[in-house]
């Protein structure tokens, strides 16, 4: 080939070769910018979404869940029914598809209720030959049994400290132990030794009720330990004791759910009849609760027994679960569900404080069940939805154990695989301008990532659990999931304040002692707006980030929760 086509051929690929690099670049910087369209576009959808939330609504909402008409909203109640009426109003006007039963809104909970007969219930200490009865109420209370009309049980005494095997702990309470035929007195709680996952789930009255059934143990005395003390007085605790009716939900066999038929009987007694029970046995009541505070076994047999009896009415009802969803825009993802979840629900009636007897349950839980309402206003309002489904849940029963959850996350109306995630919201405090947001339960799947960086845009930093003795995250709906394998988390406001001269845990435990599950949990509770709106927007966010990802939430390897429960 002569020299010069060779070098004209050079030039013309070399220019093609340029041209084609320029073409690849600027494609490149195409596919960068139409990457980026729709996330700014995205971005910007959310953002116009997230102003619909308003402080007016939420006052709405709250005004009509917390008012005395609707006489504190007790599970299968007509007042509760009204609650879940308006919910689901609500969810309708907003453009949600109904979730549950059949189409429609509800998915109804069918309830084994049960009320003990106080007159018929008693404890009895048989100790050297003599009996001698507790008062009720005065040295000791109990619930009904979920069943039978009639219990009663004498038997030895145990002492079992926290009534706990934990064996990986390399903790237990019963080993060496034959404790068929025997009642036992436990601590509430678990060693506080334990790692504070670990703790809050052997605190479970359900992982400790089966413990207990399966040792062959007939009944339970429940005792109060140093930190129970102080955490609310006995004449508190037990100041609406038998008023209210108990519950179970029942399957679809009618089986009454967590129902151990060989425990008999249990009642739970205060510190003044606690020394006197131990009065005289090989170890004093001192000795138990160092033993509790220490963390140590110290499994011992009283040398004493007890006789509990009791009668109980039964009433079968129901009560509904509030289910909405808004579809996924993926067709692939859109069988999957990001779960926000509120209980609906509170505790009723009961004795009078101050001459009010309705527990309006103002941030137990109509806070949480208003923000819910607007947390699912600001999805629909999106122009481009999530790929992934919501599901919008406001729970009945939580408040009689967990049933309206614990239900749902057992008979789910949607594809249980579908389930991937759960926010849940349950008496968001928001009594002074907040700081930051605990994400109980964040820290066990891949959740607290997406969490850290979505509460950040709204000015929030997460924060870990301030109370791990509390062990809350046990004590609320997502623990139905989590016992289900789906990660979840209970969000609420933190107890730290914008402003320095607020103590915002102060504040925090001052509502516990005062009125919570008291009648003055109504709308003179003050509430900082500017913090629920911020509270609001970056639960949604939460969602959003969730729904929108293409990754499912995961537990974190090795996780306690996630080896317990995992799918």
């Amino acid at each position: 080939m002569p020299k010069h086509i060779s070098y004209f051929a050079a030039c013309l690929f070399l220019g093609m070769l340029f041209a084609c690099s320029n073409e690849q670049s600027n494609e490149a910087q195409t596919d960068d910018v139409v990457a980026e369209q729709p996330l700014k576009q995205s971005q910007n959808d959310l953002k116009l979404a997230l102003r619909v939330i308003t402080i007016e609504r939420l006052q709405e909402h709250l005004n009509y869940l917390a008012d005395d008409a609707l006489n504190g909203r007790m599970t299968g109640t007509t007042a509760y029914e009204k609650a879940a009426t308006y919910v689901a109003e609500q969810f309708a006007a907003i453009g949600l598809r109904p979730g549950g039963d059949d189409a429609g809104w509800f998915q109804q909970v069918p309830l084994h209720a049960n009320r003990i007969d106080i007159d018929s219930a008693t404890f009895t200490l048989h100790k050297d030959g003599v009996a001698s009865a507790l008062t009720w109420k005065e040295q000791f209370v109990m619930s009904g049994d979920a069943v039978r009309a009639k219990t009663a049980v004498t038997a030895e005494v145990i002492f079992a400290g926290y009534g706990i095997h934990a064996p990986e702990m390399g903790y237990s309470d019963f080993d060496g132990f034959d404790l068929e035929g025997k009642i036992v007195a436990i601590f509430g709680g678990a060693p506080a030794s334990f790692p504070h996952n670990e703790r809050a789930y052997y605190s479970s009255s359900r992982t400790k009720g089966a413990e207990i059934a399966k040792r062959g143990i007939v009944g339970v005395i429940d005792m109060r330990s140093r930190v129970d003390q102080g955490r609310r007085p006995w004449e508190v605790l037990v100041m609406n004791a038998g008023v209210r009716p108990d519950m179970s939900w029942v399957d679809e066999w009618g089986k009454t759910a967590h129902h151990h038929a060989s425990i008999e009987g249990r009642a739970k007694i205060n510190e003044a009849a606690s020394f006197d029970f131990f009065s005289g046995t090989p170890i004093s009541f001192e000795d138990a609760l160092d033993a509790a505070d220490d963390g140590r076994p110290m499994t011992t047999p009283l040398g004493i027994e007890a006789t509990l009896q009791r009668q109980t009415a039964h009433e079968l009802i129901s009560s509904p679960n509030v289910v909405g969803i808004l579809e996924g825009s993926d067709p692939k993802l859109a069988k999957q569900y990001v779960i926000y979840s509120a209980h609906l629900d509170h505790l009723g009636t009961g004795v009078a404080e101050n001459g009010d007897s309705i527990y309006n349950g103002y941030y137990d839980n109509a806070m949480g069940t208003s923000l819910l309402i607007e947390t699912a206003r600001a999805f629909a309002k999106l122009h481009d939805r999530p790929r992934r489904s919501i599901l919008f849940i406001a729970l009945t029963g939580e408040e009689r154990g967990l049933l309206g959850s614990d239900y749902f996350a057992k008979y789910p109306t949607v594809e249980k695989d579908g389930l991937i995630a759960n926010v849940n919201l349950d008496m968001p405090m928001l009594l002074f301008p907040v700081a930051d947001i605990v994400g109980f339960g964040a820290e066990h799947s891949s959740l607290q990532e997406v969490i850290e960086a979505t509460v950040s845009q709204e000015g929030f930093v997460l924060t870990p659990d301030p109370v791990p003795e509390e062990v809350l995250f046990v004590r609320s709906d997502q623990f139905s999931f989590v016992r289900e394998g789906i990660p979840a988390v209970f969000l609420v406001p933190g107890f730290t304040s914008t402003d320095p001269d607020i103590d915002g845990q102060t504040l925090f435990q001052d509502h516990i002692q005062n009125h919570y599950h008291r009648p003055s949990d109504d709308s003179s509770r003050p509430v900082d707006w500017p913090s629920a709106l911020r509270f609001a927007r970056a639960n949604v966010r939460i969602g959003y980030a969730v729904a929108s990802s293409n990754d499912v939430p995961t537990w974190n390897d090795g996780d306690f929760f996630g080896e317990k429960f995992a799918r």
